[in-house]
């Protein structure tokens, strides 16, 4: 039976016009003149029965029905590209895998790590991407998901199953000359004691803040058992996107950072990073492996995820915090 599906040219046409909301510019992106993308759209108006379009004084706008059209057109031409560009790779062999991660981890952990994956799975590929917070797998392309967070955020994301990594072990790290510096001054008669600080003494540093974690010092100096009123200072302070740039900030001398120790091992190796604080330890996040909980999984999830497994049991730093 013939399928009733209308030509790739009119839904690209019809996806550009709905993104700029404007033929003129679709057809400059696609290299066609205004009246052929205008002609097309209404060629595939009139299949569909249903008006995509209507006009304005300004332009032109989407209908209801031509918005959900176009959202559901943008992730399957999305995917045939995707998938075009894996079969002219050579990778058409269903050893592809589409993977959602975290940044800082992806960069600092995991891809370090993928030359053992490639040694033991030549044939499978990792496309991967960041994301920090939640979405619906439904509205990607993606496989699986890396994802840090705490029990409660993974139980509110709807139509996943999630999988424990790794606990996060939060510590308090700074240059080791900003923490000379400090403890200096704090400890003027004592140079036998020159080590971390107390978190009492962290309270009035300048504090490195992560945009994501906007309570992270907050919830830390509260597990150390020093009172709100002594650390006005929690919530102050440059603020950045990733933990790589709190790291990179802290190595600098801008501040104290709160970062996952998993992701600051090299700098803390090397000696361009200190303990900080001596502190009780933190965390109540762990990183988790996610997936859609009603798709079938692909044979290369399964690879990927019995690497994965290995990986973090034969890594110090790792079972140090496993769960």
């Amino acid at each position: 039976m013939r399928r009733k599906i209308p030509s790739t040219q009119a839904l690209q046409c019809f996806e550009a016009a709905a993104r700029h909301e404007s033929y003129t510019r679709a057809a400059q992106e696609l290299a066609l003149t205004q009246s052929a993308v205008s002609r097309q759209i209404t060629a595939l108006e009139e299949s569909l029965g249903v008006l995509l379009f209507r006009r304005t004084r300004h332009g032109m706008v989407l209908t209801p029905g031509g918005t959900e059209y176009a959202r559901q057109v943008r992730q399957r031409l999305d995917a045939i590209e995707r998938d075009t560009q894996d079969v002219m790779t050579g990778q058409g062999s269903g050893g592809t895998l589409r993977l959602a991660t975290v940044p800082t981890f992806a960069t600092r952990w995991l891809l370090p790590r993928l030359p053992q994956l490639r040694q033991h799975h030549p044939e499978l590929v990792i496309h991967m991407e960041t994301r920090t917070r939640p979405f619906l797998f439904g509205d990607t392309g993606f496989d699986a998901a890396i994802y840090a967070g705490t029990a409660e955020q993974v139980r509110d994301w709807p139509g996943v199953t999630a999988t424990a990594l790794l606990q996060e072990d939060v510590i308090a790290v700074c240059a080791p000359a900003l923490l000379a510096a400090h403890t200096a001054l704090a400890r003027p008669d004592d140079a036998d004691q020159r080590g971390p600080l107390t978190p009492d003494e962290l309270a009035d540093w300048p504090l490195l803040q992560i945009s994501t974690r906007p309570d992270a010092w907050r919830r830390w100096f509260e597990a150390q058992g020093v009172p709100a009123a002594l650390t006005p200072q929690a919530t102050a302070g440059p603020r950045y996107e990733l933990f790589s740039m709190v790291a990179a900030a802290a190595v600098h001398g801008l501040g104290a950072a709160l970062v996952p120790r998993l992701l600051v091992e090299p700098e803390l190796r090397r000696g361009e990073l200190v303990i900080a604080c001596r502190a009780h330890r933190f965390g109540d996040r762990r990183y988790y492996l996610v997936q859609p909980e009603r798709r079938e999984p692909r044979a290369a999830l399964g690879l990927f995820t019995a690497w994965l497994d290995g990986a973090i049991g034969h890594c110090p730093e790792a079972q140090a915090i496993a769960p």
